[in-house]
């Protein structure tokens, strides 16, 4: 073993247990519905002009949607009937301007004010980031700092805390859509504890659920019918079959535990082979199925949204590092999002070939500069045994190139695939192809497992014969 690694190797000796919790919301909360706005946006000028540039935000209150920012298209983009259609895709499709009203829903997609206020690019940004430059030394949109991460605690190499808190939400809304439980309204949030073990070597295992918490909005109980709250006026067909009446609170518990929680842990496998499932026990896990009593008044009417405020959500439940930059409503050249796309990129590469278990990516930039001016990865004393986290980066050097052009060009960022990732987790997603595009591409690892079967010496060699071709484009 080397000397660095046996160091790193000791700051982790202690084998502990610990409590982490990781949250999220679903798609009809105002700050994810702010999000998925912008992402519509971007989306509909990407398709008219992949080489669009974009700065969308929106903010949402009441029965009211503002989409404001800066935008320089070819294409022509009707704003107005991109918020409407994202909103009714959500569901939300009544509002009465009456917090003791049992019938909204918090936004109605018909009679909601839209505003827009947009403005063109910068021309001081356009000027030093890309105009009269090659793609590949277009710059990055701004400055900042990003980072990546990855874990083999799940098939996903995300963070169990995360992935289930965010497959709960996910659920909410699937069984929601289907029928199944058509009481439930678009919004809500949930949030998982689980208790870990650290491993001597710097890996993390779930041994327990600990805690589960969901709060869901949902049709006044045993009154609400189907065949108002599914009017067809949303994103699901007209109910037209026999009218049936919401359950009890209790009742509605009680299908949530069976139909969103069992189900979600049944569809998560762990690193072990065996589902998450395997690791609740309901009599010993704290279950707080919407604990504050009924969610009715929800969406926009209950809180204000904004886009950007749920950053933590989108990456890695408080796993890993953030570097503040929100995601949704910015084009490829806004490093804030590319890179950070890069950078789960790269650490998932690494642990999926076996040279750590744990990863975590940190890339930075300055405004104009393509190439990126520092990468730092940490591998919590988890790489794989002969190897340094110094050797690592230096392989993630030859595999990867991450400046915004390349990046556009090897993750397909240029075309209109952002709203799929507005809801639900950025990262963690199986890519899938359609229409021409693949989505979520980032998620697609590079094969670096030649390098977990050649020797420290083998490493060093290639890594010495690669130096020409990695000060093109990385910084030395």
């Amino acid at each position: 073993m080397s000397e660095e690694a046996a160091k790193r190797i000791k700051v982790a000796a202690e084998e502990r247990n610990f409590l982490f919790s990781s949250e999220s919301v679903n798609e009809g909360h105002p700050d994810k519905l702010a999000d998925q706005v912008s992402d519509a946006v971007l989306d509909a000028c990407l398709k008219a002009d992949p080489f669009s540039k974009v700065a969308c935000e929106t903010a949402t209150k009441d029965n009211m949607v503002m989409v404001f920012g800066e935008i320089t298209t070819s294409g022509k983009i009707d704003y107005e009937a991109i918020v409407r259609e994202q909103v009714r895709e959500i569901g939300f499709d009544s509002f009465e301007d009456d917090l003791g009203s049992v019938n909204s829903k918090g936004l109605s997609c018909d009679s909601c004010e839209v505003l827009v206020r947009i403005n063109k690019q910068s021309p001081d940004i356009a000027g030093g980031v890309h105009v009269g430059k090659s793609d590949l030394d277009v710059g990055a949109g701004d400055q900042g700092i990003m980072f990546g991460y990855a874990s083999d605690e799940t098939e996903q190499l995300m963070p169990l805390t995360h992935m289930m808190a965010t497959q709960l939400g996910k659920k909410l809304t699937d069984v929601r859509k289907d029928g199944s439980l058509w009481w439930l309204r678009p919004d809500g949030k949930t949030q998982v504890t689980i208790e870990y073990k650290q491993h001597t070597d710097g890996s993390v295992t779930p041994i327990k659920i600990h805690t589960v918490v969901i709060s869901t909005q949902h049709a006044e109980p045993l009154k609400a019918k189907r065949t108002e709250e599914q009017s067809g006026k949303d994103n699901r067909g007209k109910y037209e079959g026999e009218e049936q009446i919401a359950p009890s609170m209790d009742e509605m518990n009680e299908l949530i535990h069976d139909k969103v929680i069992k189900a979600t842990l049944e569809s998560i496998k762990l690193k072990s082979g065996e589902s998450a499932l395997s690791i609740y026990d309901r009599e010993t896990c704290n279950l707080h199925i919407n604990p504050s009593g009924k969610f009715i008044i929800g969406g926009p009417q209950g809180d204000a949204g904004l886009t950007g405020r749920k950053i933590i959500i989108d990456t890695y439940g408080g796993w890993g590092a953030h570097g503040g930059g929100a995601f949704s409503g910015k084009d490829p050249t806004k490093v804030d999002r590319s890179a950070a796309y890069a950078c789960r990129w790269m650490a998932k590469s690494v642990v999926k070939a076996g040279l750590c278990k744990r990863a975590l990516v940190q890339l930075s930039y300055a405004i104009g500069v393509a190439k990126p001016l520092s990468i730092f990865v940490e591998t919590y004393g988890t790489e794989k045994e002969g190897l340094t986290a110094a050797q690592i980066t230096e392989l993630v050097k030859i595999e990867f190139d991450c400046r915004p052009g390349a990046l556009a060009r090897d993750l397909a960022l240029r075309e209109p695939k952002y709203n799929k990732t507005a809801a639900y987790c950025h990262f963690g997603r199986e890519p899938f192809e359609k229409d021409g595009m693949k989505f979520f591409s980032w998620e697609d690892p590079i094969d670096m497992s030649k390098y977990a079967s050649m020797s420290t010496e083998d490493i060093d060699k290639e890594c010495a014969a690669q130096k020409e071709a990695i000060l093109k484009k990385w910084v030395d």
